[in-house]
Formats: C-alpha cells, structure tokens, sequence
C-alpha cells in the first residue's frame, strides 16, 4: 500500500455510533496522542471515561496499526484487576473511541505526596501491583514498553483503592526469545538494551526498577539536563546509594533495585524473581518507619515538572493543523523526485536546499539517521511527517514564544502562579503543586518564570515526553543519542 495515502478505518469492523450510547462531558486528561474525557453511558448513568483518538494525527499505516494494537492488548489483558478494564471501541470518520473505566484516585504520585507520610512497606505494596501488572502482560505474550508512573492511576479515591496500569499506546505482542529493534518508551525509565535497539520483556523490569529508585528517593537514578545526557547516563551511570535518603534505607530494598537495574538484560531479575524477593514477600523486612520528608518534596517536584511541560507541549502540538501537515505532504513529493515513495540523503539535501533551508549538512545526516526508523537508507512518508514536524515544530523560537504567551496571559513578561492555576484549569489538571513547579525553574528566585526560565525548563531533559513512534519518534536528540550507543557493550 502506498504510504502516502491516508487509511480511512482502524478496527477491521463497522461499529455503533459513541453518541447512541454515551455522552462525553469534561476532559479529564491529554496524552500526547489522544484526549481522554468524563463519559456517561446514557442508559444506565455509570461514569465511565473515553480516549478519543484524532484521525488527522494517524499519519501512516502504522500509527493506525498501533491504535488496532492497543485496543486488542487492552481485552487480551482486561480481566486483570490491576489494568484498566476497556467497555468498548467505537470509530467514525474523525476519530478512534475507547470507553474504559473511571479512575477517579488520580496517579500515583500525586497520591503519595497528598497523603504526606510514607514508608517502604508502602512502597513494597505499589511495586508489588507494578511488577504484577508486568508478570501478567509478560505471560500473556504482551511487552508494555512505556512503564512509567503517570500511567498507573488508582481507581478511586479511598485509602485501599486498587492501583491500575493504563496506556497500553506502545505496547506489542511478542513470542519467547523474540527481540526489538524500535526505539520506545520515556527518557527516565527507557532500559539501555532500547537503546541499543535489540531488546525483549526483560526491559519492562528495567522501567519497574527506575520507577522502584523514584518510590523511595523522590529522583530518577540516572539524571542529567538533556534527553541525550539521560541516555549516557542509563548506558554509564553509577547508581547513586550515597547520598540521602539511601543511607536510611533498608539493605534489602537497594539489593532488589541493583538487581532489577543490571545493565545486563540476561542476569536481570524477571518480574516473577522480583515478585519473590524478600524485600517483597516477608512483611518484616522493609521498615514501617515513614521516608524522609525530603523524598516526598522531591516527588512533588518531579511530578509538577512532568505536568507543566506536557501542557506546554500540548500548546505547541495544537498549532499544527491540518494545513501545516498537508505542507508537508507537498514538500515530501516535491523531494521525492523520482516519485518512488521514499527519498534518500541526496533527494533530502537537494530538497532542502531548494526550499531554502539553512540547515547544514551534519545537521541534514541527524536528521537522516533521526527519521530512518528501519534503517533502510531511505525516508517514507510516514518517517518523513513525523520527523520534520516535530523538527519544524515542537523546537523552533516562534513556538516556545507561543507556549509562553499562552501561559504569560497578561503578558507582562512572566508567568505568575495565578497565571499557572488559570492554565491548569483550563487543561483539567487539578493540585498539581505550583509553587513547586515555579520554585524548580525559577533561577533568579524571584516567585514567578521568565521567558528564559522557560525556555531552559523546556529544553531540559525531564521526563515528559515519550520517545515512541507514537509520540516523538525522531528527535533530533534521540538521532544524536543512538550514537552514545555505537561500540558500548553490554556490561
């Protein structure tokens, strides 16, 4: 099939309209591929919440394989009481529909902080139900491949309510022994074996573990101020047990975190071995004394951050309409010049060059090798959409100055608290700890961001973002890290 041509239906079905059954109400949160709203079925009442999935943002066959994917893994998986269970699908000419359940207890370290004293046993009971969720995807043949806090939401708002693993965007089906080579997931939690491009299941335990080192000491363990120093890190770094709160903590915890983050996916535990690790499983090992206040400052800070850059980003990506990307379908034809469906480094640079572009040839080769997701040494469309508009895009000046204004809506210059409160509820994110996001970016300490502030906090490598195919597949950072990767062997 032609890839320019643009799929029309994702389920291999007719189905009924979503307004027969259900009205949608308020938006409850934004991913970076869909929009997920208060849903209520009209027969009966029940609160139910709905994914609803723009086509216009479907732009080769493969994002729609992807969604096809994600609604088949979430029924392959829905029985499991700690995965959102899924009511439904429902498709029209504009978008893809998911009706899942409500979880109204918000994510999970939100609760944490709101809660104000926390222990290991505490945390022993959340990584437990983590690394359940992961033992049951691995023994029904599903590798999750995005793991990371923001995607486990607790399902309602009392004190035992049950944690729930949610966004199954990136995850695969996969066979025993069988390895990938596609480069997924978030910059904190990502295994270095994705990065290396040849990896299996054993990296979901990887992400586990990361999210392990965040529970008990508020800071991912490999950190650095770009998405390229993170991965340098994940392939290098030493693992932090010096500094506070580690000293404090119990042996047996960090003895199960070197085990779950071994650079080498073969001596990594699985998600059984750490299902049954004495950490784990006898009540008297992990201390009931409650964490450092410090660690949940720093929760609270990580969070924060996490949510302020995603709603800058999503600014951002709703600028891109349909005319932007029908641009660039022009631009593609227009470089693509013997009209074989795919360019190469020569059409590219010629391409550019004729259209003006100031990029130099280095920059153009990043480009390349960002955008080439199969190695094939040549662009398709889909790899050519993907990357130029978040090259074009999600980087340049006029954009950040665009997010800013959009929060700085007085326009005096800064972006206030009350002005953060206004943005926030507009997005429908709620105790999302302002004053921490400011107090994080703030330089000069003077109680609100400037626009060079924000400029630092958006270019910095924080964790909002995945790296997907889905999300931002080819950035110019992750085409500049998989060089880190060249002549690194596994320890």
């Amino acid at each position: 099939m032609n890839n320019q041509a643009r799929t029309r239906w994702v389920l291999p079905y007719k189905t009924q309209n979503l307004e027969d059954h259900y009205s949608l109400g308020q938006e409850l949160g934004q991913g970076q591929f869909g929009t997920t709203f208060l849903c209520t079925h009209i027969q009966t009442g029940r609160k139910l919440a709905c994914k609803s999935i723009p086509k216009r943002k479907l732009v080769c066959q493969e994002d729609y394989d992807d969604v096809l994917r994600e609604i088949q893994i979430m029924h392959h998986l829905s029985e499991h009481p700690n995965v959102v269970r899924i009511e439904g699908a429902y498709e029209d000419g504009q978008a893809v529909h998911l009706v899942m359940e409500l979880c109204e207890g918000g994510e999970l370290f939100d609760r944490i902080v709101k809660k104000g004293h926390y222990s290991e046993r505490e945390a022993v009971k959340l990584i437990k139900t983590i690394v359940g969720v992961v033992e049951a995807c691995h023994s029904l043949g599903v590798m999750h491949r995005d793991l990371k806090p923001e995607n486990f939401l607790f399902g309602g708002v009392d004190d035992d309510a049950p944690l729930k693993a949610t966004d199954f965007g990136l995850s695969v089906f996969y066979k025993p022994g069988e390895t990938f080579s596609e480069v997924v997931g978030s910059p904190y939690y990502v295994a270095p074996e994705v990065l290396r491009k040849h990896y299996g299941p054993e990296s979901d335990v990887w992400s586990a573990g990361v999210i392990l080192y965040i529970l008990l000491s508020g800071v991912p363990p490999f950190w650095a101020e770009s998405e390229m120093g993170i991965f340098r890190q994940i392939l290098q770094g030493k693992l932090d047990f010096k500094s506070n709160p580690w000293p404090s903590i119990s042996d047996s915890a960090k003895d199960l975190i070197q085990k779950m983050l071994d650079r080498n996916p073969r001596r990594r535990l699985t998600a059984h071995q750490v299902l049954c690790h004495p950490w784990i499983v006898d009540d008297t090992v992990a201390p009931d004394k409650p964490l450092d206040c410090a660690v949940l400052s720093r929760l609270k800070q990580f969070s924060a951050m996490n949510k302020l850059k995603k709603m800058a980003l999503r600014v951002i990506a709703e600028r891109l309409s349909e005319e932007e990307i029908s641009g660039l379908k022009e631009l593609f034809k227009m470089i693509d010049t013997d009209n074989s469906g795919t360019i190469t480094f020569d059409e590219l640079k010629d391409g550019l060059k004729r259209v003006g572009s100031e990029l130099m040839e280095s920059e153009i080769k990043e480009l390349m090798h960002a955008a080439d997701i199969d190695n094939s040494g040549t662009i398709d469309y889909g790899e050519f959409l993907a990357a130029t508009i978040h090259l074009n895009k999600l980087e340049r000046e006029e954009n950040l100055v665009t997010a800013f204004s959009f929060f700085d809506k007085d326009g005096s210059g800064y972006i206030t608290i009350d002005e953060l409160q206004h943005a926030c509820k507009e997005f429908g994110l709620n105790d999302t700890h302002l004053e921490e996001i400011i107090k994080d970016i703030d330089q000069d300490n003077d109680g609100q961001i400037d626009y060079g502030e924000f400029v630092a906090m958006m270019r910095k490598g924080n964790g909002g973002g995945g790296i997907g195919r889905r999300t931002m597949r080819n950035t110019l950072n992750l085409g500049t890290a998989f060089s880190l990767t060249v002549g690194d062997s596994s320890s």
